[in-house]
């Protein structure tokens, strides 16, 4: 008989940190791929690929990449490339310090988005063999080639090469079974972006580039043979090729099934009539929509050369909620130069008024690279010096401005975008004030009635964090009593409806002898309802 083929032995690990178990790396499967096409067949089978979250113990991390690396004896030219993002950067440095601390002989070298920027301010580029800056696909392979046959690379920065995209490995088989089954799985049509708002990264590209649409349907479909249902395309631009955003929702429409997730970032003001007669035939449950509109105040999208219309923003979005079935999740972007909470509150009050199932409130951060440092003396703009590098304080809204924000922020995150208490929120927004309620409830501002209740629970309760939800409808019940002077039986009326359908099956003391009698054993085991489907119960 012939001898039995043995593997080889891995010595070249690629590694990141994710921050959930749920996320799986699109770019270190992108890596894995082009390393037989860039680099060698053997280089490819001496490669594997490790991911953790950044709740790991570094060193518990460091442990399993040695073990990983153990058949390989010191000094043999070992390799960790180690993906780097505004979200792990943290916990990889402590990482990054441990493994070279252990074994100084592995060769380190990183790349993402947090190290392709102002690479001399970096303790963990400091610890590093070699960074690789921009698009690794092709540059990881090559040097990886370099570093274990020659020449030697003599830089330690080298600029990622960007080659076209037909001539990149598609990652997609690179997802496991196990990913199929348990993970998000990202994918993406295209790169790049051809607009330039300047806090963000994808500002730098000159344009946007797709890849071939033939070869990517393939992958799709091999991906859905296998089972695959939830889909997230990382696409900064998915409308911007209306031919190919077509082409892709037909292949999804085609392939409908049970548990079927798609999520696509898509530009608000861009909606052409074949978008729209695709859109309208997925059932509910299937579309997520990220739209980033960030602000409605024209000046401040000028100033940071943001190009938005914004009336066609609205009927786009209104379309979306009163036509389709399709989840917006909208963004909006707090502590931009100039802008001040008057001006954030007339925003959110017009998007408020649009009707999407989710606003999401952020920060402003300055992410390395960026060219929005570039207002930072002129509007007095202040930033955090750690990740993820959010604005402190501006010109326009002061340090306590900010944080107020920050607590305004976290509870409508658990308020209003939790979907668990729609009729609640709709009487702390647009409910009627009465001569009793307090007179700075914010008239008839669904914002500032927001930032009064805001306010008052973080006055009242002195905590940002670890609510139960049973605990929030107390604290609601007891505004919409005291503070807007709404009757006990309307408030009681309305959480109790949000309560039920949420799925919740506990006792809060507002709801004592309104809930219906149950079963010990059904309240232990009923399910509480996913995010989504409460936003869709209210629609």
């Amino acid at each position: 008989m012939p001898a039995a083929v043995t593997a080889p032995s891995p010595t070249i690990v690629l590694c990141t940190l994710n921050a959930r178990y749920i996320h799986a790396s699109l770019g270190l499967r992108y890596l894995l791929a082009n390393m037989e096409r860039h680099g060698s067949a053997s280089l490819r089978q001496q490669t594997v690929l490790r991911e953790f979250t950044i709740h790991r113990p570094a060193q518990q991390v460091v442990d399993e990449l040695l073990a990983t690396l153990c058949a390989a004896p010191v000094g043999s030219s070992c390799i960790v490339g180690f993906g780097v993002y505004i979200w792990n950067v943290t916990q990889s440095s402590a990482v990054v310090r441990l493994l070279k601390a252990q074994r100084p002989d592995i060769l380190l070298v990183l790349g993402g988005p947090e190290v392709s920027h102002e690479t001399q301010q970096q303790a963990i580029v400091a610890l590093a063999d070699h960074v690789i800056t921009g698009w690794g696909d092709v540059s990881f392979p090559r040097l990886c080639l370099a570093l274990r046959h020659g020449p030697q690379p003599l830089m330690k920065i080298i600029p990622g090469v960007q080659p076209p995209l037909e001539e990149i490995a598609l990652p997609y088989a690179g997802y496991s079974d196990a990913d199929l089954a348990h993970r998000v799985l990202y994918v993406e049509a295209s790169r790049g972006c051809p607009f330039k708002c300047e806090f963000c990264l994808s500002s730098l590209d000159k344009t946007a580039w797709a890849f071939p649409l033939e070869p990517l349907l393939e992958e799709l479909e091999r991906l859905h043979g296998r089972g695959a249902r939830h889909f997230k395309f990382v696409d900064r631009t998915f409308n911007l090729k209306v031919e190919a955003s077509v082409r892709i929702l037909q292949f999804f429409l085609d392939r409908m099934s049970p548990g079927l997730q798609l999520h696509f970032e898509v530009i608000p003001d861009h909606l052409p009539q074949p978008l729209k007669d695709l859109l309208r035939q997925f059932p509910q449950g299937v579309l997520q929509l990220e739209v980033g509109v960030q602000s409605f105040d024209e000046i401040v999208q000028q100033r940071i050369s943001r190009r938005q219309d914004n009336a066609r923003t609205e009927a786009n979005l209104r379309w979306l909620v009163q036509q389709t079935q399709a989840h917006l999740h909208t963004d909006l972007i707090f502590g931009l130069p100039g802008e001040d909470l008057d001006s954030f509150a007339r925003g959110f009050d017009r998007l408020w008024a649009l009707g999407p199932q989710e606003i999401q409130l952020g920060l402003l951060k300055r992410l390395r690279g960026t060219p929005i440092t570039r207002h930072s003396l002129e509007f007095a703009m202040v930033y955090d010096g750690a990740p993820p590098y959010a604005v402190l304080q501006t010109g326009a809204a002061d340090a306590t401005t900010v944080q107020r924000f920050m607590r305004l922020a976290r509870y409508w995150d658990l308020i209003a975008n939790s979907g668990r208490f729609p009729r609640a929120l709709a009487l702390l927004l647009d409910g009627p004030a009465t001569p009793a309620a307090s007179d700075d409830d914010g008239g008839a501002s669904p914002f500032r009635r927001f930032l009064a209740f805001s306010d008052w629970l973080w006055e009242s309760s002195a905590q940002t964090h670890g609510f139960k939800p049973e605990a929030l409808l107390d604290w609601l019940f007891d505004y919409l009593l005291t503070q807007r002077a709404f009757p006990a039986e309307t408030a009681r009326a309305a959480l109790r409806d949000d309560y039920l359908a949420s799925g919740a099956r506990s006792n809060p003391q507002a709801l004592v002898g309104l809930l219906p009698r149950r079963e010990a054993a059904v309240a232990k085991t009923a399910p509480v309802l996913p995010r989504q489907q409460r936003h869709a119960l209210v629609q």
